[in-house]
């Protein structure tokens, strides 16, 4: 399984991009793949190829009306372990004895 994080943005558009990054939170939403958004990317968990395919999706999306575009990628994978992405999170709460703010 993969938990892949991905920041992807317009250059040239201003300084507000929220109009060309809600496009691709919508391809992400509507993908089926589990996500969590964060104010800096978006985190997505599935198989390798799955993942990428959204990735790709939203650079096709944007790269329409886009002449510029930047994306970085993280990717962590771990053979045979699921819902990572909440339980990432819950082990370290777990040795911290508490809940972190995570969104």
């Amino acid at each position: 399984m993969v938990l892949l994080e991905f920041s992807m943005s317009p250059l040239g558009k201003g300084e507000s991009v929220g109009k060309y990054v809600s496009r691709s939170l919508e391809i992400i939403d509507k993908s089926g793949v589990d996500y969590q958004l964060n104010p800096m990317g978006t985190v997505l968990e599935g198989e390798w190829d799955e993942v990428f395919g959204v990735v790709k999706q939203c650079y096709e999306r944007m790269s329409k009306d886009c002449g510029r575009v930047s994306c970085v990628i993280k990717v962590d994978y771990r053979r045979n372990k699921k819902a990572r992405l909440t339980g990432k999170v819950a082990s370290v709460e777990k040795r911290l004895k508490r809940k972190l703010k995570t969104s």
